[in-house]
Parts: structure tokens; sequence; C-alpha cells
């Protein structure tokens, strides 16, 4: 299991703007990821999360924005940002996928290719990037993953309790089977 740490329940991410769900709408677990488009470990975990979230209908998870790889990093989330305004939660997941299954850097021209090849309106989706209110969104996505000692990608928070790194497929549906029988990632023997 990896080394968790508490989240202050004043700092839990739940009312975060910009968050991009995939999973039940109401749920019994909530798992919120800190990734980067330019993560490798954000890759791998991106192919391996959609399964663990497809085997556990209940789980729900949010996709936050932590673009500290590069000043690219960065003019991906915003195009990812926009996407989620103009085109809504699936729209911008699908994306979130797209731009993980591709090869090479991850930068604001890549992102609007990828957005052209979903049939996206690329200006619009431009436009709406470079938005005081996408810029706002990431400043406080940004911000949170600051106050919480988040400094890698990718990082996680469940039920109160964060995790650096990407512990694998098994390890994260140990960790959600544990959150709903004890309420923590790990239980002991008498949970």
């Amino acid at each position: 299991m990896p080394e968790t740490f508490r989240i202050p329940s004043n700092l839990y991410p739940s009312s975060l703007p910009g968050v991009v769900w995939k999973g039940a709408t109401s749920a019994d677990v909530e798992l919120y990821e800190f990734f980067d488009y330019n993560c490798a470990y954000c890759r791998k975990a991106a192919r391996e999360i959609d399964e663990v979230i497809a085997a556990n209908p209940d789980v729900k998870l949010g996709l936050i924005n932590s673009p500290i790889l590069s000043v690219g990093s960065v003019q991906a989330a915003k195009v990812q940002q926009a996407i989620f305004r103009l085109y809504g939660p699936s729209v911008a997941y699908a994306f979130h996928q797209r731009m993980f299954a591709k090869r090479g850097q991850s930068n604001g021209v890549s992102a609007l290719a990828i957005a052209r090849e979903m049939a996206l309106d690329p200006a619009k989706v431009e436009e709406s990037a470079d938005s005081a209110v996408v810029v706002g969104v990431l400043r406080r996505q940004a911000e949170l993953a600051a106050s919480l000692g988040v400094s890698m990608t990718p990082s996680f928070a469940i039920g109160g309790f964060g995790f650096p790194g990407w512990p694998g497929k098994k390890a994260l549906q140990a960790i959600i089977s544990n959150m709903r029988r004890c309420e923590r990632p790990t239980c002991d023997d008498k949970g």
C-alpha cells in the first residue's frame, strides 16, 4: 500500500471548480487524481484507472489538473478545461483519455489537434482556454494541490486521505475495497 497523508476537511476537493468526473453520479467512494498531461506515470494510470472504475460501478473519479512539469502541461490543461466548459464532462473525459493515448510531449498545439480530431471547434476551444475563467479554475486547482503538499503526479485523494504516486491497479482496487470496509485506505486485521 502507498504511504498516505491526511487531508483536512476544509481542504477536501469536493467543491473545487473544474473537476472532470467519471463514474457513478452518487458513489459510495470518491477518488481524486491530481495529474499532468506530460507525466508518464499518469499515462499508465489513465489506462488502468478506467478498468478499475468499470469494475466498481459505485466509484466516482474526479480529475484535477496539476500541470507542474512544463509550460506545455499548463497549455494542455487549459484546453482540457475549455473543453469541459464548452462540451461537458463526458467529452472532457474522452479528451483526457485521448491525450494520454497519444505519443510525445503534450502542449497547446497537440491538445488542440486532439480537439480537432474529436470534431470540436478548435477556435472556440482556444478562445475559452485563454479566458479568465479557465485561468482562475486552474489557479484554484494549483492552490489546492500546493496546500495539500502535492508535489508529484499522479497523486490521489480518497476519503480524506492522500497518497503520492500510482500504486497500480491491484493496489488501487484494494484501497477502494478498504474504504468500503473500514473507511480508510488500509484496514488493520480487526477492521
